[in-house]
């Protein structure tokens, strides 16, 4: 028999109650976590009880122990990887995502998700300025979709050079070069891991973190056979830009496949005021971003972008007999992605880019950058500290003067509480690094985020 409504209404109503306090708690708790994961391994383990539970009971003791050992990572004051809130919308439709529980594999099977999906495709490559016959795929996040992208461009630079990969496989195919500036990050290296393409080609990165095109071109020049090269939208630790429509210019000389590393800056592309900062990236061939950073919808959510006609469906796509295919239109969901079983990821990128508009988004690039001015601004009136980068985007970076020193306000600032700001290291030092991701940060946010700062450069402990 079919669930009835009245199966589901306690947990929900439950879950609905624990949802609300725990937001209306993040402008005043801790933005740190109280218990460790091993303190609450004990909570949660054990052996598994002999017979059932109630539903609604098992939902008030999952948020009960849960609370001690959550981050407010939704709060305004938490800057820590790159880690963006949840609009309202986007949570909204998460939850009907979860409720609808539609595989998002096929457009024949759930037409409303994958016309949703499809939307928030031509949506992004609108807002973002990419090429409006890209094929757009959502994954879990930046990982996949920088293994998405390169997984379509190894598909296409041996079919260029006539290698049969699907029939033969990478074994004896032509060495493929895939060069990368000094500081991607590392799921790039990661991605080329998964992909059996080994150890990518380092290209040398200017002070900021930008790949530098003397440097490039020469390696351009230095090799021949396949080559894919990765540039980068945003550096993780400067927030700098590769200056992507030289580099493409460059790369097209020589046949390259162009994948952009864009997890949290290809959104720049979306405002007046920062698009500049992507100049030409819409001559590459693929681009990754990830959703639950800038535009702030609910994990898990990552988009790839590939330009080139049948490249993601020849190295994503899925044939058996028992996939029912609708004909003409566009391709299914599932030749745009890694996985065949998956949730409606898409709906929730829908509901967020549907409640912002384009002004709206515009506003929330714009909004993060000036906050992120603010606090470098903030923090280089602080005796003794020393923004490190270019503010161009939403990340700052931050010296205390030593590594010793530095690490040492970085311990105060988190057993603070107050804010979050994690700690990296960059050029050969230790830092303090701020990601300003989350929609909801206003002033208030960055004037308390900075006076906890200045408690920990002085020693002090909270009022």
């Amino acid at each position: 028999m079919t669930a009835r409504p009245e199966d589901y209404a306690p947990a929900l109503d439950h879950a609905v109650a624990h949802t609300l306090a725990w937001l209306a708690s993040l402008p005043d708790r801790p933005v740190r976590p109280r218990a460790t994961a091993d303190e609450l391994s004990g909570v949660f383990g054990g052996p598994l009880q002999s017979g059932p539970s109630d539903a609604a009971e098992v939902v008030d003791l999952l948020a009960r122990q849960a609370e001690p050992g959550l981050m407010a990572m939704p709060s305004g004051r938490f800057y820590g990887w790159v880690i963006g809130g949840t609009l309202p919308a986007a949570l909204g439709a998460d939850w009907l995502v979860s409720a609808w529980d539609q595989n998002a594999a096929m457009r024949y099977s759930t037409p409303a998700t994958a016309a949703i999906e499809q939307a928030a495709g031509e949506w992004l490559l609108d807002l973002l300025g990419l090429p409006a016959h890209a094929d757009v795929g959502f994954v879990t996040g930046a990982t996949m979709a920088n293994f998405t992208g390169l997984a379509a461009g190894r598909q296409q630079v041996l079919a260029d050079a006539g290698w049969d990969l699907d029939r033969d496989g990478l074994t004896g195919a032509p060495r493929i070069r895939v060069l990368v500036g000094a500081e991607r990050h590392a799921t790039v290296d990661q991605a080329l891991r998964y992909l059996g393409l080994g150890a990518p080609v380092e290209v040398p990165a200017d002070e900021q973190g930008r790949i530098r095109l003397d440097a490039l071109a020469d390696e351009l020049a230095r090799g021949s056979g396949p080559v894919i090269l990765c540039l980068q939208a945003g550096n993780i630790h400067s927030g700098a830009y590769d200056d992507i429509g030289a580099a493409c210019a460059l790369a097209r000389e020589h046949g390259a496949w162009v994948h952009v590393d864009g997890a949290f800056g290809l959104w720049a592309a979306a405002s007046p005021a920062t698009r500049h900062l992507m100049s030409g990236h819409e001559l590459a061939d693929s681009w990754a971003t990830d959703a639950h950073k800038t535009l702030n919808v609910p994990y898990d959510c990552g988009i790839v972008a590939v330009a080139r006609p049948g490249a993601l469906a020849a190295a994503m796509g899925t044939q058996a007999s028992y996939l029912v295919r609708t004909d003409g239109g566009p391709s299914d969901p599932q030749d745009r992605v890694p996985e065949l079983s998956r949730r409606a990821r898409g709906v929730p990128v829908w509901a967020a880019l549907r409640s912002l508009g384009r002004s709206g988004v515009a506003d929330l690039v714009e909004r993060l950058v000036r906050h992120a001015r603010a606090l470098a601004d903030g923090i280089s009136a602080i005796e003794g500290a020393t923004v490190l980068n270019d503010v161009v985007f939403t990340q700052v970076s931050v010296s205390f003067g030593d590594d010793a020193r530095t690490r040492e306000v970085t311990a105060r600032l988190l057993a603070d509480g107050t804010c979050w700001m994690s700690g990296s290291r960059w050029q050969g030092r230790d830092i303090l690094r701020v990601s300003v991701s989350n929609w909801s940060t206003d002033d208030t946010d960055v004037a308390a985020s900075l006076t906890a700062l200045h408690r920990a450069c002085e020693g002090r402990a909270p009022s």
